[in-house]
């Protein structure tokens, strides 16, 4: 199953992009991996368009939202697997600009799931979503890591 993340606006911190590229070519290991970031600005109507404008029509959309079902860990890998058996070619997660994403963007999501009731900034979630991904693979196979 390939993975996209689509999210809106760049990493600028140095030490969150480290981590970001560190979890991804973890994760890259187990499934192939792309990174779209769309140009933040311009409302959650504008930044939603660019979002559909590069979602692919045959990837289920995967949402981070605050109000999306919180999930252990296991039950993350659990669900992760459930769509590899179930032939999902390609899952998209969706991260919104500092409003959230617009309506349009919120009825293609699938699934919607949240990181945590806490609140964290876009780049921390960003890592927080690669790792928690390549967590879910690990369990999935079986290694230590999750320990």
């Amino acid at each position: 199953m390939k993975i996209r993340f689509l999210w809106v606006g760049k990493t600028k911190n140095k030490h969150y992009l480290a981590l970001q590229d560190d979890y991804l070519q973890r994760l890259s290991h187990f499934a192939k991996c792309e990174i779209v970031e769309v140009k933040d600005g311009g409302g959650k109507d504008a930044e939603g368009q660019r979002i559909l404008q590069n979602l692919n029509p045959n990837s289920s959309v995967c949402l981070l939202d605050v109000e999306g079902r919180h999930l252990s860990s296991h039950e993350l890998s659990r669900e992760v697997e459930r769509w590899q058996n179930t032939g999902r070619k390609e899952t998209t997660f969706v991260i919104g600009g500092a409003d959230g994403v617009s309506a349009k963007v919120a009825e293609m999501a699938t699934d919607r799931i949240s990181l945590s009731f806490l609140t964290f900034t876009h780049e921390m979630a960003r890592v927080i979503l690669l790792e928690q991904l390549y967590r879910a693979h690990t369990i999935i196979k079986g290694f230590p890591y999750q320990k």
